[in-house]
């Protein structure tokens, strides 16, 4: 019995066949073609290669990747692969593969993986953002995905940044087409703008690391910016724990500054929550799809 996971990302894609505890068995991986119908059939023949690989057939398959799926129809909205968006994926995705699929959000999927068995196992209330390229968030309870009425919930990747000063108001303009929204700030992309000096956001750490002033200017800066992001989060929430995947989640400063940070800017006089780094790394997003399907299901 096997459960397979799609992560469907702007560079890669992966498939993996998890076994019914939840452990590898397979895992391939391929370029993202950025060609909606090459994306499909790369997703097929990942598909069939960890099967392959696994010995076994799964009878569903889930699927991770960038927005998410309109009320009003089958169509996608809001993902950053943009040849996704106004196009049936899920539908298109169950053709191609001659199996039923379930799609969620990739940020969704961390948080489902990491509160199935990961940095949030011990939590009800997981609040779960990946700081990439872009950014974007996922919120479970009690191991479930939460949605919302209009199955957006968890873009937190596009609320504008809290309690903006003078010179960050109103903000660079956004690929949504609005000013200042969060991911233009704490992705890895928005802190390597920030310094302005064309290094990668991981250069910038390790220069913050070796004391120089201004990528440790350029940290400060992007903490102070996502410590007030997670705190409205907190606001709204208050979950049990915050996770971070992403490259950014492999700052290990991080997860020592950020309570700090946060504490603050919330609407209490406690704040003791935990800031975790996902527990599987960058598997979580593929794990997270193959959970989609709940072991009663099958698989």
């Amino acid at each position: 019995m096997i459960r397979i996971g799609v992560d469907f990302g702007g560079t890669k894609i992966e498939a993996a066949a998890l076994d019914a505890d939840g452990r590898f068995v397979a895992r391939v991986r391929g370029v993202s073609p950025r060609n909606y119908e090459a994306g499909l059939l790369a997703v097929r023949d990942l598909v069939a290669e960890a099967e392959r690989q696994a010995g076994a057939r799964a009878a569903r398959i889930g699927v991770g990747g960038p927005g998410s799926v309109s009320p009003a129809g089958d169509l996608m909205r809001g993902a950053n692969s943009t040849e996704l968006n106004g196009r049936p994926f899920p539908t298109d995705l169950a053709r191609v593969l001659e199996r039923p699929v379930r799609y969620a959000n990739d940020a969704n999927c961390l948080a489902l993986s990491e509160a199935t068995d990961g940095a949030g196992a011990d939590s009800r209330v997981v609040f779960a953002a990946i700081l990439g390229t872009g950014c974007g968030a996922g919120t479970t309870v009690d191991r479930q995905i939460i949605e919302g009425r209009n199955a957006f919930a968890g873009e937190w990747g596009h609320m504008p940044l809290p309690w903006p000063t003078e010179a960050e108001h109103p903000g660079p303009l956004c690929w949504c087409g609005r000013r200042g929204c969060m991911e233009l700030y704490v992705s890895g992309s928005g802190l390597a703008r920030d310094h302005g000096q064309g290094l990668s956001a991981q250069a910038i750490v390790d220069a913050a690391e070796a004391g120089d002033a201004q990528a440790v200017a350029a940290l400060d800066l992007y903490v102070d910016r996502l410590a007030r992001g997670l705190a409205v989060v907190c606001d709204i929430l208050d979950p049990d724990v915050i996770v971070l995947g992403g490259g950014m989640s492999n700052v290990g400063a991080l997860y020592d500054r950020l309570p700090g940070a946060i504490a603050p800017h919330v609407f209490s006089d406690v704040f003791t929550t935990p800031v975790r780094p996902a527990l599987h790394g960058d598997s979580s997003g593929v794990r997270g799809a193959a959970w989609l399907w709940p072991l009663e299901d099958g698989a």
